[in-house]
């Protein structure tokens, strides 16, 4: 995948408008809109006379890729924002078919062009540096757009995925059942839409995306992270392992932390805290 809006990108001073939380509305190359909200980094006067100074770029932005039912307003989703925001500024969004943007959830294969969107804007609001975290499915969204990016505008510098799967279609935990109850059955995706907040599409996948295990060897050079916990009810600990021993030698860092469970739910703010660190490390 490469940007259709590559020649559209150009670095400006913008630190006015990024001096507050905003909201904005983007829209995808496939003419989706999305949702998603801009938070400065919780800097100290130290931090804030160091930025400007710094010229026309600001430093790092994280943006930030949800679960499956998240959204950009959801508290844990929040949560982790208000962590990663100590270490730089943060980009949050609602996938497509999740809260207020446009269309329906395609369960990982389209929303990297969400993503892709939500990059472009990190770097237009003026970010020298752009790193991705994903949570569950935002983990495998995150790895495969950077496997598959190659547009300036819309790459990313650094990549973590946590809770991520590494394959497709797997349904060896009574949770994934669960979840693909609610994907491929029509009264699944009505108590998806009605009592999830989610609308999912009711296509089959066409043709079949390429997989996160397939994806990452294509990630290097760009520093890659994959986090997980070792009671993930959803996905247990071979996919992780899958994930990393699929990287070249040495490209790919793993954290399997103990008694944590899935996604930004089981995300405690020390192991946030960390995210950021590594997130922002040059």
């Amino acid at each position: 995948m490469t940007s259709a809006a590559e020649g559209r990108f150009h670095m400006v001073d913008v630190s006015w408008l990024t001096s507050v939380p905003r909201r904005a509305v983007l829209r995808t190359d496939d003419d989706v809109r999305i949702e998603a909200f801009f938070e400065p980094r919780t800097a100290s006067v130290t931090d804030t006379a160091r930025d400007a100074t710094a010229g026309t770029a600001l430093g790092t932005a994280i943006v930030v890729a949800h679960g499956f039912t998240g959204s950009v307003d959801r508290p844990a989703l929040r949560r982790a924002a208000r962590v990663l925001r100590r270490h730089a500024d943060v980009v949050t969004f609602s996938f497509r078919g999740h809260g207020r943007s446009g269309g329906r959830s395609t369960v990982g294969d389209r929303e990297v062009l969400d993503l892709a969107a939500a990059v472009r804007w990190a770097r237009e609001l003026g970010h020298a540096r752009v790193a991705t975290v994903g949570f569950s499915m935002g983990g495998s969204v995150v790895l495969r757009h950077a496997a598959l990016e190659r547009g300036e505008d819309a790459r990313t510098d650094a990549v973590a995925a946590v809770s991520a799967p590494a394959r497709w279609y797997y349904r060896g935990t009574p949770s994934m059942r669960r979840v693909h109850w609610v994907i491929t059955r029509p009264m699944g995706r009505l108590v998806g839409r009605y009592g999830l907040g989610t609308r999912i599409h009711h296509r089959d996948w066409d043709p079949v995306p390429l997989s996160p295990v397939e994806a990452v060897p294509l990630i290097a050079p760009t520093p890659l992270l994959v986090v997980h916990g070792d009671r993930d009810p959803y996905f247990p600990v071979d996919h992780p392992l899958g994930l990393v021993a699929a990287a070249p030698e040495g490209a790919a860092e793993l954290w399997l932390e103990r008694g944590m469970g899935h996604a930004e739910n089981a995300a405690d703010d020390g192991l946030l805290d960390r995210l950021g660190a590594w997130l922002v490390r040059p």
